[in-house]
């Protein structure tokens, strides 16, 4: 059966394709292709990289994504490392007294059944089948971000503006369950969830599925958990109308500022034209005015626009594969959002200052380098 990487390198070497023109075309780093051909992983960031990847170099070749990522889940999955102790571990001859021993063994074995057979035997009370069962465990989301391998009936508590609040993994069967204090939220391996634990309408918690096998409970799920309420929170002083922006503490986030002061909130369009291939995901913030979340593969000469009251939160695989502009209030302003080859998570939205005027900013809630 072919693998993964001699895929990749096949289908490569029938176009005719080099890696400079492929990097030049999807902006995907010479060291990442090199690594997903020779099936080196260790060189990502993190599970969802290797996905994000694969899903565009794959897109790029004609090749079907879905196979692609199932022979990479079955490649993990096959990776079972033997100790090197085993390994080096010398066979040992059998000594000499083992077949004496051996033989006393049977004959003593066999005059015992002998005896068993001519003295009745007395009742016996059936013995109780002794259970051994796993103790869930319960885990505290300390700072904003933790990595853990959890099973099931195990929960995690997070403390959000000094409420706690429990989530539970309830299954682990075909996909990941995780019940939360309103609803419960179903992923997939490289799926991400934001979760509304206070009910006010904004995500305060991201879940993401690094390590899952399916229906294989014993190996439990390494979920990411991402607390985002220092960038995601309603202002009480602002009120909870539709046109009321979001205050945000933004002295320790890497922000711009889009518009510049205005005395009231206004709708404004992101409008995208992209220039090579992305994976962009995009939600309106705000409830009251949220379309749910969206995602789509961009290709080149593709073109988007988002219309928001509030703010938009985006996701790009790739910063530079798109050119993007804000046009609001009269004013159209180029945006850059990072570097090319770089994956971004940031939001566009308005933020109310001390002085109680309204700037549209750009927030990067995180990057990861390519």
């Amino acid at each position: 059966m072919e693998s993964l990487g001699e895929k990749l390198r096949d289908a490569r070497n029938e176009k005719g394709l080099s890696f400079d023109q492929i990097c030049r075309d999807t902006n995907i780093s010479l060291r990442y292709l090199e690594a997903l051909e020779t099936e080196n992983f260790s060189v990502f960031p993190g599970e969802p990289y290797v996905i994000g990847f694969l899903k565009n170099y794959g897109a790029y070749l004609d090749l079907d994504v879905q196979k692609l990522i199932s022979l990479y889940r079955a490649l993990r999955i096959q990776e079972q490392p033997i100790p090197v102790e085993q390994l080096l571990k010398p066979q040992r001859g059998i000594p000499r007294f083992i077949l004496p021993l051996f033989l006393i063994l049977i004959a003593v074995g066999a005059g015992g059944w002998g005896l068993y057979k001519f003295i009745p035997t007395l009742p016996r009370k059936p013995a109780e089948a002794v259970s051994v069962s796993r103790v869930p465990t319960e885990y505290m989301l300390e700072g904003n971000s933790m990595e853990k391998r959890l099973y099931r009936d195990d929960s995690i508590l997070v403390s959000v503006s000094s409420e706690m609040y429990k989530l539970e993994l309830a299954n682990l069967g075909e996909a990941v369950t995780i019940r939360t204090p309103s609803n419960s939220v179903i992923l997939d391996l490289s799926q991400e969830a934001h979760v509304d634990l206070n009910n006010d309408g904004i995500p305060e918690l991201r879940i993401t599925v690094a390590d899952f096998a399916k229906n294989n409970a014993d190996m439990g799920v390494l979920l990411h958990f991402l607390l985002m309420d220092s960038v995601a929170m309603y202002d009480a002083a602002s009120g909870t109308g539709q046109n009321s922006p979001i205050t945000v503490n933004t002295a320790s986030m890497t922000t711009a500022t889009v518009f510049p002061s205005s005395p009231s909130a206004y709708p404004f369009t992101l409008q995208s034209s992209f220039q090579g291939f992305c994976m962009f995901r995009w939600e309106i913030l705000r409830e009251q005015d949220r379309r749910g979340r969206n995602e789509r593969y961009f290709q080149r000469s593709d073109e988007l626009n988002i219309q928001a009251q509030n703010g938009i939160r985006i996701w790009a695989s790739n910063a530079q594969a798109g050119k993007f502009q804000v046009i609001g209030g009269g004013r159209t302003v180029p945006l850059e959002i990072g570097a090319a080859g770089e994956v971004v998570v940031a939001d566009i939205r308005w933020v109310r200052d001390d002085d109680n005027r309204y700037r549209l900013v750009l927030i990067r809630l995180e990057a990861g380098n390519t």
